[in-house]
């Protein structure tokens, strides 16, 4: 076996021997190893919309010592809604939620600097799930503060943003707290087994993978007119590079994620495809509806990769992965080549925990354990594929992960918030839209 492939194989199996640790420690009986002694895990959730109120709710329902006790948000209205909502299942489930829910008015912060009032409670863990373009900086705040962190995925949309989760990940291993991203397909149970099954050989050397998540059109709010330039583009923050990272940064990261899971690491390089062809109006700001990408790795082996969020298109999301010996769809089963080729491994564990819910059991118990995991290199790694790809597609030119990861000065945030305006970018064309 060459030199090259160990290292693939050793980056295989040792990745699923994290996620297969964090399953078995979530049924382990817990340590009660909390901070400063504690049997209560005291929880922050910073950015209260529907995926933040739905990570409290799977963080509660992940392990009985979790208290919700804190929230921020940029809008009032966000921060109210998420904490009637918790309030309301913690007094209609007594049995489940009863006592778990401890939101004051004084715990409730409004800003976007709310999330820096949160990390000043004397909360354990925080869940993040502000606009993926405010992440790098609130990770990088938790960290240093000394919090778990519980982030949603991507954790960045530029590499700038990229270079501080990755500062923040030498700060957790110093401080020894965890960090688990919303890539749930990491934690769910098929796929951990199908990465073993991948791991130990099932299907020779893996060569190549095809991942997709083509879907129609998604939500977008009107605009009002006492909305500043900035509250529009939040509240419509899936249309806004600075805020989402484009939808190939925002939603197709969990395929890219399974991608460099299968193939043992980040490729090298890549050329994209991209446009904005259906889903041309304002209220869409300069994002793009299309992407194909091609990613190649140093040893030759090439990735394929599409996304697409146009109405009345064809859909399919999931993962292909191709091996000397076998293919297979993740997560469920793996056949030796051939139109009629036979099953190599099949899934066949029966029902498994909520994903979205495992991960949060993972990060515990691996508190509990005293050895916190730490993703955050990991997810920093796949949301820069995502990101190199859209560069590559904006500009029309080739783009490295090195060039990416190490000298690109591209920083999407916005320097001045505080007046409110803030002028939408121009869509980019590829040709002439500079690589910085």
């Amino acid at each position: 076996m060459s030199h090259q492939e160990t290292t693939r194989r050793h980056f295989l199996t040792s990745s699923v021997a994290l996620g297969a640790a964090a399953l078995a420690a979530a049924d382990a009986k817990p340590l009660g190893l909390f901070a400063e002694g504690r049997e209560v895990l005291k929880v922050g959730v910073i950015g209260c919309g529907g995926r933040g109120t739905g990570a409290a709710v799977n963080c509660l329902d992940a392990h009985p010592s979790v208290r919700i006790v804190a929230l921020a948000d940029a809008f009032q209205d966000r921060v109210n809604s998420c904490r009637d909502y918790l309030n309301q299942i913690a007094s209609e489930e007594k049995d489940k939620y009863g006592g778990r829910v401890d939101l004051p008015p004084e715990r409730c912060f409004v800003g976007y600097e709310a999330y820096r009032q949160v990390l000043a409670t004397d909360c354990d863990l925080v869940i993040l799930a502000t606009p993926p373009g405010f992440r790098p900086d609130q990770i990088l705040a938790a960290a240093q503060a000394g919090k778990h962190i519980f982030a949603e995925k991507p954790v960045a949309v530029d590499p700038v943003g990229v270079r501080k989760v990755m500062e923040a990940a030498k700060i957790l291993d110093l401080k020894k707290k965890g960090f688990v991203a919303g890539t749930q397909r990491r934690h769910q149970k098929p796929y951990v087994e199908m990465m073993k099954a991948i791991g130990d050989g099932a299907i020779g050397d893996v060569v190549s993978c095809a991942v997709y998540w083509n879907q129609g059109a998604l939500w977008h709010k009107e605009r009002t007119p006492t909305m500043t330039d900035l509250e529009w583009q939040c509240r419509n923050w899936l249309y806004f590079t600075w805020l989402s990272g484009d939808h190939i940064v925002e939603q197709h990261v969990h395929n890219l994620d399974v991608m460099c899971w299968a193939m043992g690491g980040p490729p090298s390089k890549c050329v994209s495809l991209g446009g904005r062809q259906v889903r041309t109006d304002a209220a869409f700001g300069h994002i793009f509806d299309h992407f194909a990408v091609d990613y190649e790795w140093a040893d030759g082996r090439h990735a394929a990769s599409y996304s697409r969020q146009i109405d009345g298109s064809a859909g399919r999301v999931g993962e292909y992965i191709s091996g000397t010996k076998g293919h297979g769809w993740a997560p469920n089963k793996l056949a030796a080549h051939g139109p009629k080729g036979a099953a190599i491994w099949e899934y066949k564990g029966g029902n498994y925990t909520d994903p979205y819910v495992q991960e949060h059991m993972d990060l515990i118990a691996s508190i509990h354990a005293g050895h916190p995991l730490n993703e955050s290199r990991q997810i920093a790694e796949s949301t820069m594929l995502a990101i190199m790809a859209r560069m590559s597609a904006y500009t029309g030119q080739e783009v490295t992960f090195d060039f990416a990861m190490n000298k690109s000065s591209l920083d999407t945030f916005p320097k001045d918030m505080a007046s409110g305006q803030l002028v939408v970018p121009p869509v980019a064309v590829p040709g002439r839209t500079r690589l910085v």
